[in-house]
């Protein structure tokens, strides 16, 4: 199989951003756009995209920050309405005129989630899977809800709170990049040995280090302000939840309550850790083809509906 077509998008804005972008298939079919994850690059998303090809116009992009993409060096160039912008400037270069199929993994879905509750992009998507990512407003509702004496779901909470240390690591000065600087060359491992991930992915990508460092300012920029101040975020759009129920970073209570936020919403456990597109690429492909085409042909609203109160 060829490899896929390079091309750089602008960005309307004074910081004068471009993003790096990737794309297979035709561009006369549906459109899927895969938006990756921290410490990543688009190659995570390449296996996947490479098997979608075929039914699907697919694009990956570098976001701001990562690989071949500008880094901006202010805190505020990573703020949420940025990274909207930036997904609204991909929409309009490779879909203007056709809603397409979001694909979100890791902080790719967490800022996916704001244009998929939002107005700025309405009626540009047509469908969202969100992989190990949830929406920072709707955790910002579950913790006031359920991190309360008593309440059954508190030892899965801890649980999470203790999983999510390096939130708290990376708002801390100068120790995150030292630590990548001093262990990112020990990432491959980590994954091929603990995570799945066969050696001979085109992941991680050689700027992984600085991309790691760059990518801090996501967390920076917008955790503390969604989980603190939580906004209420409905949305029309159809959601998949894709869980991996051996994930490391992103455990499944914080997919609790998400049926509040939407009308159609559809959950597929998968028995994989956190990079489940390196480690299980055509299980995941087939869910996001499965259900692109089930939004395509309005099926998805038989979809049976697992509730967990807010």
């Amino acid at each position: 199989m060829t490899g896929p077509a390079a091309r750089r998008i602008a960005v309307d804005g004074a910081e004068g951003v471009e993003l790096a972008a990737y794309q297979w298939g035709a561009s006369t079919a549906p459109a899927v756009v895969l938006v990756h994850g921290y410490p990543d690059t688009s190659a995570v998303w390449h296996p996947v995209a490479e098997r979608l090809a075929d039914r699907f116009h697919v694009t990956a992009f570098d976001v701001r920050g990562a690989g071949a993409s500008h880094r901006p060096r202010s805190l505020r160039a990573y703020r949420m309405s940025r990274l909207e912008a930036d997904l609204e400037a991909v929409l309009d270069a490779v879909s203007p005129d056709r809603p397409v199929h979001l694909v979100g993994h890791d902080w790719g879905s967490i800022h996916s989630w704001e244009s998929v509750t939002g107005t700025r992009l309405a009626g540009r998507i047509a469908s969202f899977t969100s992989i190990s990512g949830p929406c920072l407003d709707h955790v910002g509702h579950l913790i006031r809800a359920r991190l309360r004496p008593r309440h059954p779901d508190l030892p899965k909470m801890l649980r999470q709170a203790a999983r999510s240390w390096y939130i708290a690591y990376f708002h801390l000065p100068l120790l995150p990049a030292l630590t990548w600087r001093a262990l990112g060359h020990r990432w491959r491992a980590f994954l091929t040995g603990s995570q799945g991930v066969p050696g001979n992915t085109p992941y991680p990508a050689p700027t992984l280090a600085r991309d790691a460092m760059s990518g801090t300012a996501l967390y920076r920029a917008n955790m503390l302000p969604r989980l603190l101040r939580p906004r209420d975020r409905p949305t029309t759009v159809p959601v998949q939840l894709i869980i991996p129920t051996r994930d490391f970073c992103v455990t499944p209570v914080l997919s609790y309550a998400v049926e509040h936020w939407t009308r159609h919403i559809q959950r597929r456990p998968i028995d994989a850790g956190h990079w489940v597109q390196l480690s299980h690429p055509e299980e995941t492909a087939s869910l996001i083809t499965e259900f692109a085409h089930r939004v395509e042909d309005g099926s998805h609203r038989n979809t049976d509906h697992t509730t967990h109160p807010i």
